[in-house]
């Protein structure tokens, strides 16, 4: 997976079905559903569409946090809210702040 959570690759996807080692490749270089090798005798292999609506769950997952990725790059600092805890004017400009980052980010329903 990449820093964000997303799946890179087919091995993320197949990651999801059991925990242990159990998969293996018929052609490393070449990391397709075809030459996947189930190397574990109690795991079953699973189907191709399985893994492909697996690998289009966690796209759609990761999409749809768009907006709070864009809104926590954005947000107040921890020093600017540490602040604002014992300023009056600082607690305006931080709530001001994320009230326009909401806005452009807004939550989708």
């Amino acid at each position: 997976m990449d820093k964000n959570g997303r799946f890179e690759t087919i091995e993320d996807a197949l990651s999801l079905f059991h925990h242990e080692q159990w998969f293996t490749w018929s052609d490393p270089t070449n990391k397709i559903y075809a030459n996947l090798i189930v190397t574990n005798s109690d795991v079953a292999r699973p189907t191709e569409k399985a893994v492909t609506d697996a690998l289009e769950k966690q796209q759609s997952d990761f999409d749809a946090q768009a907006y709070a990725r864009n809104r926590q790059a954005e947000y107040p600092s921890l020093l600017e809210l540490t602040v604002a805890l014992y300023d009056t004017d600082d607690k305006s400009a931080v709530e001001a702040k994320r009230a326009s980052v909401k806005a452009k980010y807004p939550k989708p329903e």
